[in-house]
């Protein structure tokens, strides 16, 4: 069974939708730790609702690197094999990035490379202000690069005439869980290969 560690800022929206295809069968997986750097943020409360572990890591007055490794003992005591960023605020060290190489997923609410480096509500914004007619969720590999680790799976979304920062984030956040669950699932029968910087899906 795939062990499964999320770090998250926010509401860990897309969580849940892993939580439910847990429950569903859906996945042969388990969350097995949620880490936050926010004391107050819903994704604690989400995992406290479903029994799983949550940690709160201040991060005031540690280095990136010495919060990293605080984060890697708790990810590495749950023995997981897979971790997931759901809306996690924090950019990772080096050392973070290279100890768990093509084992750290980033969910991302555009098509990257586009918008790259921005933060949900300010993305959706961005894309409605550029006019744009399509955009997307773009799940990736994290490597040491603001969003610019090799792409597992992408989902377009349509942009309708009279839409809004708030439908339009609902709508990628649907486009976000498809591709996450299915993502999951792939790298728990290994065909997800990592070649060249490119991510190969093996039928």
């Amino acid at each position: 069974m795939l062990r499964l560690g999320v770090l998250a800022s926010t509401k860990a929206t897309d969580m849940q939708a892993i939580i439910d295809a847990i429950i569903s069968k859906k996945l042969n997986a388990v969350i097995s730790v949620v880490i936050s750097n926010k004391a107050d943020a819903y994704a604690l409360e989400r995992a406290e609702k479903h029994n799983i572990k949550a940690v709160f890591i201040d991060p005031k007055g540690r280095e990136r690197e010495q919060y990293d490794r605080e984060i890697a003992k708790i990810l590495d005591e749950s023995k997981v094999d897979l971790i997931l960023l759901i809306g996690y605020m924090r950019f990772l060290s080096p050392w973070f990035v290279n100890k768990y190489k093509n084992r750290i997923m980033n969910i991302h609410p555009s098509l990257l490379p586009k918008y790259a480096g921005g933060m949900d509500k300010d993305v959706h914004a961005e894309v409605l202000k550029n006019r744009e007619k399509v955009t997307g969720a773009t799940l990736h590999f994290v490597d040491e690069g603001a969003d610019t680790g090799p792409i597992i799976m992408q989902k377009e979304v349509k942009i309708e005439n009279d839409e809004t920062i708030g439908s339009l984030k609902e709508k990628v956040q649907k486009a976000e869980q498809e591709i996450i669950v299915k993502a999951i699932d792939l790298f728990d029968k290994g065909k997800i290969k990592v070649e060249d910087k490119k991510v190969r899906i093996i039928d």
